[in-house]
């Protein structure tokens, strides 16, 4: 913005704006609650806000490198239109894999607080390599991506794809931990830090986007990674006010701790090399899935019928997760795409549309949350297969709108951005009926013995649906890999009336699947720690807060 006069500026020049003075106002609240010599801040411990600015600024860059990923493997290292969807698809499901070893080092060995330390650091690292663009002004993709610096490339993603697992399957357990299991601000904890969450997300898709299309793609990458490092930054000085949470379960010895460390940063390498061969994640997938299938099938039918048929509602609710974000995740992929190529955008860079789900759940959160609530009270509220077939019809609907406008506007014509709206709004609203309610559901129905088992299973599994969005956007880029509005189009409207049909028959099944879930019976017993937080499938939730007091 500072490169033309604001006289000159268009509409993605003031939206940038706009957001540069929001970010500006987060963090000048932000130290005026650190200026504070209280230990609680509006009613909640310091250490909340800490992991709040921790976390918001880590979505920051993730998800403003998101923004520009799809982009930046089309028009710099000039993948064509399908590869770029599956190797973003393939990144994606990545980055919902890695939780498991982070979850698990943490739980047994580092603690949370080193875990999501380390985590912060190679995300740094990893984003300072994104702003690495190597050869310019290169027209013939073979000869681009024969350049070297493409392996720094691959490796930023692999450090990327760890360092998040390392943080997120960890930073939400530590705000369950600065409250008891009883204490009633637990709720009230998990909205506030699930507003972190989205506000960076927002934020960071349209600055970190901005920068990167209107400026350069380095710009853009710089700005996640400095980002990045605040948030480290904010975690590292903020520790006191965590009052010894997350910490390991006993003390770990120097040399045991440096070998943690190696297995993470070597599990980097491993990753490197998935990230450039797709079909190698596709069959890592399908084998890891199957075995998870015969495990969780194996461990049902040794239970008593009421639990047993609890495991079956589960398999059946994982089930429908990689439908859901199979499509839902078309978003940061080939809906992308469309919307650079095809769709009206009045001078806004195509990144910054991608704000708009996170700021619809800033919204739309909290309206979901008092809708099943009044509805609770009247007996009325939708049983949890009800609300997932709720979920898919929205998502299957916005791609039946979105089409419809298109091609409303005319074959050859830029399909209305207003459509671009109701697509997200759509399938923000069916994220809403899905996402958390998966989550609840998985910490209800799980045997307590199998409980991170379970969790993990619903994170693997959207990770299975990441890569299906990848294979779908591939698909969009047709037999040469170049995208067309018209297939696109065409590929759009049958998902979209295959899913009304799946959340159709999913509705039918609903009264079966509820009466397997025996919720009448259950017993009351420990929550599991961020089973509370919204608006992400990847929230937290490995540990039971008792075993994390």
């Amino acid at each position: 913005m500072g490169f033309k006069g604001i006289a000159t500026w268009n509409e993605g020049d003031w939206i940038a704006a706009i957001a540069a003075i929001a970010l500006f106002a987060v963090l000048a609240f932000g130290l005026s609650l650190s200026s504070r010599k209280s230990d609680q801040v509006v009613g909640h411990p310091k250490g909340l806000f800490v992991l709040f600015y921790a976390e918001m600024w880590e979505r920051f860059s993730y998800y403003g490198m998101r923004a520009l990923l799809i982009l930046y493997l089309t028009k710099f290292w000039l993948f064509d239109d399908g590869k770029s969807n599956l190797i973003y698809g393939a990144y994606t499901a990545l980055v919902y894999i890695t939780p498991v070893l982070g979850g698990y080092l943490a739980d047994r060995y580092l603690g949370q607080r080193k875990a999501v330390f380390f985590g912060g650091v190679l995300l740094a690292i990893g984003h300072g390599f994104m702003a690495f663009e190597g050869m310019k002004g290169v027209v013939d993709p073979a000869v681009k991506q024969a350049d070297p610096v493409i392996n720094v490339f691959w490796l930023a993603l692999a450090l990327i794809i760890v360092g998040s697992g390392f943080l997120k399957a960890n930073i939400s357990v530590i705000v369950g931990q600065l409250y008891k299991l009883t204490d009633t601000r637990r709720d009230g904890a998990y909205t506030i830090f699930y507003m972190g969450v989205n506000t960076g997300a927002a934020l960071g898709t349209i600055l970190v986007g901005y920068l990167g299309e209107t400026v350069g793609w380095s710009y853009g990458f710089g700005l996640a990674g400095i980002g990045m490092v605040l948030g480290m930054i904010i975690f590292v000085a903020g520790k006191p006010a965590l009052r010894g949470r997350g910490e390991p379960p006993k003390p770990l010895a120097r040399n045991k701790e440096v070998m943690l460390y190696g297995i993470g940063t070597a599990s980097a390498a491993v990753i490197w090399f998935l990230i450039q061969y797709q079909s190698l994640v596709q069959n890592l997938l399908i084998v890891s899935g199957v075995a998870m299938l015969g495990y969780t099938l194996y461990e049902a039918f040794k239970l008593p019928k009421e639990p047993r048929e609890r495991m079956f509602a589960i398999l059946f609710l994982i089930a429908l997760n990689p439908v859901f974000w199979g499509l839902f995740e078309q978003a940061g992929g080939s809906l992308s795409l469309y919307t650079d190529k095809f769709v009206d955008r009045g001078g806004v860079p195509t990144s910054l549309f991608q704000s708009i789900n996170p700021i619809y759940i800033v919204l739309l959160g909290p309206i979901f949350a008092a809708l099943w609530t009044v509805l609770g009270k009247k007996g009325l509220e939708p049983s949890t297969p009800a609300k997932f077939a709720f979920g898919l019809a929205f998502v299957g609907a916005g791609f039946l709108v979105f089409v419809l406008g298109a091609n409303g506007a005319g074959a050859a014509a830029a399909t209305p951005v207003l459509f671009v709206f109701l697509i997200y709004l759509l399938h923000t609203m069916g994220e809403l009926c899905l996402s958390p309610v998966g989550l609840s559901a998985m910490n209800r129905l799980a045997p307590l013995h199998l409980a991170s088992f379970i969790m993990g299973a619903w994170f693997y599994m959207t990770a299975v649906g990441n890569f299906v969005a990848g294979k779908i956007g591939e698909a969009t880029g047709g037999e040469n890999g170049e995208m067309t509005q018209a297939g696109t189009l065409d590929i759009y409207w049958k998902i979209g009336v295959v899913t009304i049909v799946i959340s159709a028959v999913v509705l039918l099944l609903s009264p079966i699947v509820k009466r397997w879930m025996h919720v009448d019976t259950l017993e009351d017993r420990a929550e599991l720690a961020g089973q509370a937080e919204l608006g992400e499938p990847e929230a937290a939730g490995f540990r039971t807060s008792e075993e994390t007091r």
